[in-house]
């Protein structure tokens, strides 16, 4: 079952009106003793794209490749209150065991990447390629794609990867196969294919609305990599000219992005990185150095705070900080820990047998190798 379809037949909580008139210390306040109450019992990861508010509370801040990490090591948990969003609340699900129970505060925390990856267009798309290239593809996905797009992956025989891993990931991959299906995200894809030393006219892109392979090349049987037609609406905000108008105002700036920002981007950047990546530069920069970072306005904002002896704007200071991460606030977290406090689970996450068993096949391919 894809996110969207999830949220339209299985969403059946709303969030009480009162939750709107507590105010912000009281908010906190419960939070923090129910918290206190539950002890070891629960357990509460949190992406570094929440918002302050929210990471307030986290046990454990991290990228994908680290939550999902730290889930498979927390068996005392009974309880996790996953502060992210509903592939990465599927991921913890499917990594834990079967006493224990994951809870998304808000269902509407879902990710637009992800989405763009319909299993059924997935499916139709593979056997055109099976069609056209044989029995030659691995196809490896973004752990920013739906359960069922993971299963699907593992299936026929591919990996999950993130954005620390990619490089890594796709290495492998060449070791199985003469070529590659990345999903859902070409610009990842794209990046990733180009340091490993591949050439842009041995990628095509598969558009999966068109039904139908996107490639300026000469030949398509010259295609190592077929990338899907998706992308993140936050990173693909950032252009060249941005990087071209700081670099003008101050040569100095060094400009850093995340690899899911656009080919163009990533090759006119100084550097770029998984988000670990991000932090860990920012936190090990000199003192007085200047950065503009490409990546999601709340994790910018944050290392700006945390980082007040150097110099740190954002690439593009009009943009949004991303909609669906941003759907977890104070008022449902609170909401979804009373209801546990009163012994109801509200907006568990359970991924269905059929889906999670080679799911984690693709989910361990990759843990087993990063």
């Amino acid at each position: 079952m894809e996110a969207l379809d999830f949220l339209e037949k299985e969403q059946t909580f709303t969030l009480p009106e009162r939750y709107s008139i507590l105010s912000e210390e009281e908010m906190r306040a419960r939070i923090i003793e129910i918290k206190e109450a539950f002890g070891d019992r629960l357990f509460m990861p949190g992406h570094h794209y929440q918002k302050d508010e929210v990471i307030d509370f986290a046990d454990a801040r991290g990228d994908s490749l680290k939550l999902a990490r730290i889930c498979t090591a927390m068996d005392e948990a009974e309880f996790i209150v996953f502060c992210g969003v509903h592939f990465m609340a599927e991921t913890a699900d499917m990594l834990t065991s079967d006493h224990q129970k994951v809870i998304l505060p808000d269902m509407r925390a879902g990710c637009s990447m992800a989405d763009m990856a319909d299993i059924d267009q997935t499916e139709q798309g593979w056997q055109t390629m099976q069609d056209t290239f044989g029995d030659t593809i691995l196809p490896l996905t973004y752990v920013n794609s739906t359960a069922a797009i993971k299963s699907f992956v593992g299936k026929n025989g591919g990996a999950t990867v993130t954005s620390s891993n990619a490089k890594k990931m796709l290495e492998w991959a060449f070791t199985q196969k003469e070529r590659i299906l990345f999903l859902p995200d070409q610009h990842l894809g794209r990046n990733t294919a180009f340091d490993l030393g591949l050439s842009l006219d041995e990628m095509a892109v598969w558009d999966p609305i068109g039904h139908r392979f996107e490639f300026e090349g000469e030949d398509l049987q010259d295609v190592k990599v077929i990338l899907w037609k998706g992308h993140c609406s936050v990173h693909e905000k950032f252009n060249i000219k941005h990087i071209e108008n700081l670099k003008k105002k101050d040569p100095e700036i060094t400009v850093l992005v995340h690899p899911e920002c656009t080919y163009d981007v990533v090759q006119a950047s100084d550097m770029d990185g998984s988000t670990s990546f991000i932090i860990d530069t920012i936190e090990n920069a000199p003192a007085g150095s200047k950065w503009a970072i490409g990546t999601e306005m709340n994790l910018v904002n944050r290392l700006i705070k945390e980082n007040p002896d150097k110099e740190i704007v954002s690439l593009n200071p009009f943009l949004c900080p991303c909609l669906t991460m941003n759907r977890i606030d104070l008022p449902h977290l609170l909401w979804s820990l009373e209801m546990l406090e009163k012994g109801e689970v509200v907006n568990q996450i359970k991924v269905p047998e059929e889906i999670r068993e080679h799911a984690v096949l693709a989910l361990n391919r990759m843990l087993e190798r990063s």
